[in-house]
Protein backbone atom coordinates (compact mmCIF):
# COMPACT_ATOMS: atom_id res chain seq x y z
CA UNK A 1 0.00 0.00 0.00
CA UNK A 2 1.41 3.40 -0.88
CA UNK A 3 1.84 5.91 1.89
CA UNK A 4 1.59 9.68 1.56
CA UNK A 5 4.96 11.40 1.38
CA UNK A 6 3.68 14.70 2.81
CA UNK A 7 0.94 15.65 5.20
CA UNK A 8 -2.18 17.21 3.67
CA UNK A 9 -3.04 20.67 4.94
CA UNK A 10 -6.26 21.43 6.85
CA UNK A 11 -7.47 23.45 3.89
CA UNK A 12 -7.03 20.57 1.48
CA UNK A 13 -8.69 18.15 3.90
CA UNK A 14 -11.66 20.48 4.38
CA UNK A 15 -12.07 20.98 0.63
CA UNK A 16 -12.43 17.23 0.25
CA UNK A 17 -14.99 17.08 3.07
CA UNK A 18 -17.08 20.00 1.82
CA UNK A 19 -19.63 17.64 0.18
CA UNK A 20 -20.08 15.39 3.24
CA UNK A 21 -22.60 17.64 4.99
CA UNK A 22 -26.16 16.59 5.75
CA UNK A 23 -28.81 18.17 3.55
CA UNK A 24 -32.45 18.86 4.29
CA UNK A 25 -34.80 16.73 2.22
CA UNK A 26 -36.62 18.46 -0.63
CA UNK A 27 -40.23 19.05 0.41
CA UNK A 28 -43.28 20.30 -1.44
CA UNK A 29 -46.85 21.06 -0.40
CA UNK A 30 -49.50 18.44 -1.17
CA UNK A 31 -52.19 19.93 -3.45
CA UNK A 32 -54.94 17.92 -1.71
CA UNK A 33 -54.02 18.69 1.89
CA UNK A 34 -51.71 21.39 3.33
CA UNK A 35 -49.02 18.92 4.45
CA UNK A 36 -45.35 18.87 3.47
CA UNK A 37 -44.41 15.77 1.47
CA UNK A 38 -41.45 14.54 -0.55
CA UNK A 39 -41.89 15.17 -4.28
CA UNK A 40 -43.00 12.25 -6.54
CA UNK A 41 -44.26 10.26 -3.54
CA UNK A 42 -47.82 9.39 -2.46
CA UNK A 43 -48.97 11.70 0.33
CA UNK A 44 -49.05 9.62 3.55
CA UNK A 45 -51.65 11.97 5.09
CA UNK A 46 -54.38 11.90 2.41
CA UNK A 47 -53.30 9.12 0.01
CA UNK A 48 -53.35 11.27 -3.15
CA UNK A 49 -50.78 11.29 -5.95
CA UNK A 50 -51.07 13.48 -9.07
CA UNK A 51 -54.63 14.50 -8.22
CA UNK A 52 -56.13 11.06 -7.69
CA UNK A 53 -56.50 8.79 -4.67
CA UNK A 54 -53.98 5.96 -4.77
CA UNK A 55 -54.17 4.46 -1.27
CA UNK A 56 -56.71 4.42 1.53
CA UNK A 57 -55.40 6.11 4.68
CA UNK A 58 -56.58 4.85 8.05
CA UNK A 59 -57.57 7.45 10.63
CA UNK A 60 -55.53 7.43 13.83
CA UNK A 61 -57.46 7.22 17.03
Amino acid sequence: MPHPKRRHSRSRRNKRRSHDRLRLPALSICPSCPELIRPHVVCPHCGYYKGRRVIEVKELG
